[in-house]
């Protein structure tokens, strides 16, 4: 049986996004992850949930593995003051997983498509990128195209944008 949101497997199999399934120990850091992403074929993501400073607005970053966010440069272009990491009770509420599980496919959750993305321009340069199913002990890998048909289906405002230093 595949770890992770069961819903998740039948949207993709409802959207035809093929995915390359890929189990592992827990990880709950890009460091733990590295360990178990020797063979994958795939741009590797950091995905990192924030909100605003009112707690009205969130957001979820997804960077390549090895960016560090300019956090002050993305307050700067939002306007909204500080941001801040969501807690553990926001995570799950927008996004219905648990810290160290965060991904894009917890939009599955997000029925009111609060939650906006921001999406590393890098990963464009990948064919296919890697994430969790909402379940830290599993990775999927999906092709660029089907990770956009997937954002698109979900209906979540995303964009991509340089959100790194070089």
């Amino acid at each position: 049986m595949k770890r992770g949101q069961k819903e998740l497997y039948e949207l993709l199999d409802k959207l035809e996004i093929e995915y390359h399934y890929r189990e592992h120990p827990p990880v709950n850091t890009i460091e733990d992850a590295t360990k178990y992403w020797k063979n994958y074929d795939s741009g590797r993501c950091k995905n990192i949930f924030l909100r605003n400073h009112k707690g009205n607005r969130h957001y979820l970053v997804i960077l390549e593995h090895l960016r560090k966010l300019n956090m002050k440069d993305l307050e700067s272009r939002l306007k909204q003051g500080k941001l801040s990491f969501a807690s553990e009770r926001r995570l799950m509420k927008y996004l219905g997983v648990k810290p160290g599980s965060v991904s894009p496919f917890g939009l599955i959750n997000d029925n009111n498509t609060h939650v906006h993305l921001f999406i590393d321009k890098k990963l464009l340069d990948f064919n296919r990128l890697s994430f969790h199913p909402n379940d830290n002990t599993a990775s999927l890998i999906i092709s660029l195209d089907d990770f956009i048909k997937y954002l698109e289906h979900q209906g979540n405002s995303y964009e991509f944008l340089q959100l790194y230093d070089d």
